[in-house]
């Protein structure tokens, strides 16, 4: 699926309803796009659709937030921007943020590779002049649930 979100405004509201109908704990979604695409605006937006008020800032100097939803699950977003060698993230433990009650959102995934799950949807941001362009891939059945 591709889709044209013209400011940041219809990023917001369309990551929320991409949340509202398709994430579901035990997902993994890989974020995909240059600095200033978009990623965090992206996640903003899918926690907004939980209720979540707070502040939502990019994970780029701690490497992930983790964020307490209403529901019992808890959204960890990674951002690996700033990762050196992806074994770097065997010190942080990585493998115990992927439970079936939690949900990742992983910018710059390739920076684990070998380390991280298969994605279950991959999302690209793309800017494109005021807007962005965002191209969604499912690899699993995370959108037909």
């Amino acid at each position: 699926m591709s889709v044209f979100l013209a400011d940041e405004a219809e990023t917001l509201a369309f990551a929320g309803r991409f949340f509202s109908e398709h994430v579901r704990p035990g997902r993994v979604v890989y974020l995909h796009g240059q600095l200033g695409a978009g990623k965090t605006t992206f996640v903003r937006g899918c926690l907004r659709a939980t209720g979540y008020q707070g502040i939502v800032k990019s994970p780029t100097y701690t490497l992930v937030e983790e964020y307490r939803l209403d529901n019992g699950s808890t959204l960890y977003h990674f951002d690996l921007y700033r990762l050196n060698d992806p074994s770097e993230l065997e010190w942080m433990g990585i493998r115990d943020y992927f439970r079936p009650d939690s949900i990742a959102f992983i910018e710059w995934p390739d920076r684990g590779a070998g380390l991280l799950p298969a994605p279950d949807i991959e999302i690209t941001l793309e800017p494109q002049g005021q807007g962005r362009a965002l191209r969604l891939t499912e690899f699993s059945s995370a959108i037909a649930d």
